[in-house]
């Protein structure tokens, strides 16, 4: 499964994917390297878990990548790169893919201290354990299972089992695994996977958290349950840092790996990671030199760029936009607080006509401010994909195929060009006379929930029902903010009590499925139809026959895209038709890129840019200075990367 993150969470709380050049060389560049990088994280951004293979969230990614390395990473240019793999292939169009590994990986305690080798059975235990349905609670098994020869069927076997039977099995030779899954180890150092069919981007999965490795070793001397639990004092790691202090809600360090197999790699001698409430709290704590990086919140942003005098003015640096893709997601089956059915909500919700009112009317110019207050109009989405992620062989970007096959016109930076007032109150009148007939009451209430007692995410969310007010009208729709104390999970989505929610989607790995598999109607690892808009869960009635209709016509053409493998420029092409008619028939809204601004002694040029994978915050090889770096250097920065 991929990455999700709430859009009221502004700035700081998304896992970053950013791009870097070569700028500085020689005395007086290495001076000014920061050897003990302190950097800050929301509170909200705590780790869930030690265990890269159970998790699927940016939160835990962001430390968990520099701690365990996988086959593969990316570079700057967001280039599939060497890792513990140093060469690996495809001889027969994607159906079987060759790793062979390094020898100088190793294993080692918090302290450093060497444990064993990193070996290609470490890979299988990984994949083991993320097919073991009693070990991994079903985490991370939707690409195995779609992909790998086998993987299904050990997934459903071990279904069967009990959970001491399950417990008890390994990947070793031999093993129950290594009869049923497609996954071949000639020796320690060559890794084979077999896939089901061909999957011409099967290497870009090795970058993921569910081709991770981990060491039969270890889960030895933990014990299965010690490792579901484990924490940064007991785990292994084969990363570039070892987790040596970490205090849950305040602090986390993280100290260079001293047996790292990448001997050439720039690597701090520590990493200091403070929780803190707010990016204004983070942002004195970077006046007073606490920090060397921090987002700016839109007040600060405002503060100082309006005013020459600044100590910061020269300072501000706008960041590359992050991996994710929001959206406008709809709850296609809404309950009240009672548990009864919202059957106004959802009966407008499924007419079209009210959802190309949306699409054709939403304007979002003022709420882009909320994450980019001086160039707002680099927010704009009109996509489901984020940008970056594939490209044809002649270089164009996915999403411009999409942007072709939805008709519309070029960017501005002045207004949304998806914006159409006359659409909007054409599909306004239509929806308002069809949902009139069918019982509906206006105005529509829209239930938004965030976090209670979290003023970013309200003014966030104030922002945004002002836009629908004044793009849609008090008459129409009214925007209802409410709250949450503790899980989203289980006060709104389980519950289903959200009317809408806006949502971030970063790639597990480099194609297009990814994102549109997330949509796909009757499948159990679709994640939005799955966890938010519960589609699936809709019955078929006369209002509802058309949703449902589109639904499926949306997945036919996605498994139609998904069967062609051996020529990726008609792959594309077929997923961008896909895409297109899943927006113009308003499935989901796009809704903004997040492109922060900040004040930062890192050059966010020189770190990986990891448009799938899940390691956006690794900490190799980033390029520092201790003077902060000026808003000319780092146009400097970006014209030669650029180049």
């Amino acid at each position: 499964m991929g990455t999700s993150n709430n859009a009221t969470d502004t700035n700081s709380e998304k896992a970053e994917s950013e791009t870097g050049t070569e700028t500085e060389t020689g005395e007086e560049s290495s001076a000014n390297e920061i050897k003990d990088l302190v950097i800050p994280r929301l509170s909200t951004r705590e780790l869930q878990t030690f265990n890269v293979l159970y998790s699927q969230m940016a939160s835990d990614f962001e430390n968990l990548c520099n701690l365990v390395d996988p086959l593969l990473e990316l570079d700057p240019h967001g280039e599939l790169a060497p890792c513990i793999a140093e060469e690996w292939g495809t001889e027969d169009g994607g159906k079987t893919w060759t790793f062979n590994l390094r020898d100088n990986s190793k294993w080692v305690d918090v302290n450093g201290e060497e444990k064993a080798n990193v070996t290609a059975w470490d890979f299988a235990t990984g994949l083991e354990w993320v097919l073991n349905f009693h070990k991994n609670d079903s985490a991370n098994t939707s690409m195995p299972i779609e992909m790998i020869e086998g993987a299904s069927e050990y997934y459903e076997y071990t279904k069967t089992l009990s959970k001491e039977e399950a417990y008890a099995l390994t990947a070793g030779e031999g093993s129950k695994f290594m009869e049923m899954v497609g996954v071949e180890i000639p020796d320690d150092y060559t890794l084979i996977y077999h896939c089901i069919e061909p999957k011409p981007y099967f290497d870009t999965v090795a970058t993921y958290a569910c081709l991770y490795p981990m060491s039969q070793a270890m889960v030895d001397e933990l014990g299965v349950d010690g490792v579901r639990g484990m924490n940064n004092e007991n785990m292994w790691y084969n990363g570039c840092y070892t987790m040596t202090t970490y205090v849950q809600n305040n602090e986390k360090i993280f100290t260079k790996n001293p047996t790292y197999w990448d001997e050439d790699a720039q690597l701090f001698d520590t990493v200091t990671v403070k929780m803190v409430e707010s990016n204004d709290v983070a942002f004195q704590l970077y006046q007073s030199g606490e920090l060397d990086y921090v987002d700016l919140t839109e007040s600060n942003l405002k503060t100082i760029s309006g005013d020459e005098n600044n100590p910061y003015y020269d300072q501000l640096v706008e960041r590359p936009a992050d991996k994710y893709s929001y959206q406008i997601h709809f709850n296609f089956d809404k309950r009240k607080e009672d548990g009864s059915v919202d059957t106004n909500w959802n009966t407008a919700i499924a007419n079209e006509a009210f959802r190309l009112s949306w699409y054709y009317g939403l304007d979002l110019s003022e709420y882009y401010k909320r994450f980019n207050t001086i160039n707002p109009m680099s927010c704009e989405n009109n996509y489901f994909t984020m940008k970056g992620l594939v490209y044809t062989s002649d270089g164009t970007d996915y999403t411009e195929l999409v942007h072709q096959e939805l008709g519309l016109p070029e960017l501005n930076g002045e207004k949304q060009v998806r914006l159409d007032a006359e659409k909007a109150e054409q599909y306004k009148q239509q929806a308002i006379e069809e949902l009139t007939a069918l019982g509906v009451t206006f105005p529509v209430e829209v239930d938004y929930y965030i976090a209670a007692s979290n003023q970013t995410s309200l003014d966030s969310a104030t922002v945004f029902g002002q836009a629908l007010s004044n793009s849609l009208g008090d008459d129409y729709v009214k925007l209802n903010i409410k709250t949450y104390v503790s899980s989203e999970r289980t006060e709104v989505f389980d519950p289903k009590l959200h009317s809408i929610t806006i949502r971030g989607w970063g790639a597990d790995y480099g194609d297009p499925q990814n994102y549109l598999g997330q949509e796909m109607y009757g499948y159990d690892n679709a994640f939005y139809v799955q966890d938010y808009n519960y589609v699936k869960d809709v019955e078929e009635t006369e209002a509802t026959k058309d949703l449902l209709d589109t639904y499926k016509e949306f997945t036919k053409m996605v498994e139609e895209a998904n069967k062609i493998y051996d020529d990726l420029d008609a792959r594309y092409a077929a997923y961008a038709k896909a895409e297109a008619y899943m927006i113009q028939h308003g499935l989901v809204i796009p809704a903004y890129y997040n492109v922060p601004w900040c004040l930062t002694k890192i050059n966010v040029y020189s770190k990986m840019n990891a448009m799938f994978g899940a390691q956006n915050e690794k900490m190799k090889n980033w390029e520092t200075n201790s003077n902060g770096y000026t808003t000319e250097e780092m146009k400097a920065i970006v014209e030669e990367y650029n180049k």
